[in-house]
């Protein structure tokens, strides 16, 4: 017989986790004012909050923890890094940061004014947080396909071509510092983005004048969609795809708690020199000095390690394997999802899902506290409150996907996790038609809002 999926790795450490009751789990969402963000983590069975800095590091990992150098100046651990990045990359300059939204932070500091636009594939919160901050405005271009969960795609993460040009032609190049390619679209769906779409985006952005950006938290995973969905690349490594997907952009920021499988870091990479000098400046303002960039030396060490083993094919297959296999076990239940699904995380249609919910509710919001109260399962709204309000009108942006994402974290759990997972949304799902009332805001950040917003439930 076929001998069956297999993990490439075996387990060495366990941690306890702590199985509540149901009347347990209401009063800790109702402490925690409906906000999942406010739990704390003894008071989740199964974390899928986001798969951020939440993997299970290899024991060459924590070797590299043992052997970090935490030279305030010339760490040997950044050169570690930066020989890794170059090797990956083939990127002339890099800067360390602390985590993906510092990264950000620095870089539009250097290139984002007010009444700037920045064009990308569905601008994830903190990106869109980080323009919108310096009163900049960041325009999604992202394939009309990647709106319709029910219909297959395999790069629902695409930029639309037709769109991006629409921006280049209504704005001058002086107004569009940049043009964000998220990869894998995290905002849509985690939604890979192809190799053609890659390179017709920047041959877009070179013929106006604009300077072409990945958002490389997922690259590697991108990569793997790339290698298995798209013709031509099928006999291309994992690090070859990486290498060509990098030579059509002058930088990227990445979060490295995501394809680095790491619990802390980030970085930058730029071609141009100028711009490299000018981010400095900005690194060493917020981050710290520019070979450490607000990482202990033995984190930057692990971080090296990690975008090694991250780019590895069988490391990848399981990765994906795993979401899929969720995806796979919700399809069998008939809950609705978004397909196909994307490299890290599994998105429920909240709309489908919960359709006599008002949209004024947070119909994905609701979702997610149904599953922690269901199973002391902990996901993540990624609909109208994460969307925020207009800046200008105050008014909530109601997106056209509201979604709730199930984030993987990275060698952690179990298939016995992913049933368990599926089996408590399916409950809800047979229930659904009871779920009718939603949530009302009682207190918001003005930006940002959905780390710490205070909700109440509806009653009427």
């Amino acid at each position: 017989m076929e001998l069956p999926f297999a993990e490439p790795y075996k387990i060495k450490v366990v941690e306890p986790l702590y199985r509540s009751s149901r009347e347990e789990r209401e009063k800790w969402i109702r402490e925690a004012k409906y906000n999942l963000f406010n739990l704390k983590s003894e008071q989740v069975f199964i974390d899928l909050l986001t798969d951020s800095g939440t993997g299970a590091m290899s024991q060459y990992q924590w070797s590299e923890i043992m052997l970090g150098d935490e030279s305030y100046a010339g760490s040997s651990s950044f050169f570690k890094l930066r020989d890794v990045i170059y090797e990956l990359l083939d990127m002339p300059y890099f800067l360390p940061t602390h985590q993906g939204r510092a990264a950000e932070n620095v870089l539009f500091s250097a290139l984002i004014k007010e009444n700037d636009v920045v064009p990308g594939n569905s601008h994830f919160d903190t990106t869109k947080g980080h323009i919108e901050y310096r009163r900049a405005r960041a325009i999604d271009c992202t394939i009309d396909e990647a709106c319709n969960t029910a219909e297959y795609h395999p790069f629902k993460g695409n930029i639309d071509l037709q769109k991006l040009e629409d921006v280049f032609k209504k704005y001058p190049a002086e107004k569009i510092p940049l043009c964000i390619i998220t990869v894998t679209c995290n905002t849509s769906g985690g939604q890979p983005v192809s190799m053609e779409n890659i390179r017709e985006v920047s041959a877009l952005c070179r013929k106006y004048g604009v300077m072409p950006v990945f958002d490389a938290a997922r690259f590697a995973e991108n990569a793997y969609f790339i290698k298995t969905r798209e013709k031509g690349f099928e006999n291309k490594s994992i690090r070859e795809i990486v290498k060509e997907m990098f030579s059509y952009v002058d930088g990227a920021t990445m979060s490295s708690k995501k394809d680095a499988i790491v619990n802390i870091g980030g970085f930058i990479v730029l071609r141009d020199k100028s711009l490299f000098e000018k981010a400095s400046m900005f690194n060493i303002m917020y981050e710290g000095y520019l070979t450490y960039g607000g990482l202990a030396g033995r984190d930057l060490g692990a971080l090296a390690q990690g975008l090694r083993e991250g780019t590895e094919y069988d490391y990848l297959e399981s990765r994906v394997e795993q979401v899929a296999y969720l995806g796979r076990k919700l399809q069998e239940y008939n809950v609705p999802i978004q397909v196909p699904t994307g490299g890290h995380a599994v998105f429920v249609d909240a709309k489908k899902f919960l359709p006599h919910v008002p949209k004024e509710e947070y119909q994905a919001q609701t979702l997610a506290v149904e599953l922690y109260l269901e199973g002391g399962v902990r996901g993540v709204e990624i609909g109208t409150l994460l969307a925020d309000r207009n800046p200008v009108t105050r008014e909530n942006r109601y997106p056209r996907l509201e979604l709730l994402r199930l984030a993987i974290p990275r060698r952690v759990y179990t298939d016995n996790h992913i049933e368990y997972i599926a089996a408590a949304l399916a409950n809800i799902w047979e229930r659904r038609e009871k779920i009718t009332k939603g949530f009302r805001i009682t207190h918001e950040a003005p930006i940002m809002r959905h780390f710490t917003v205070e909700l109440e439930r509806v009653e009427r």
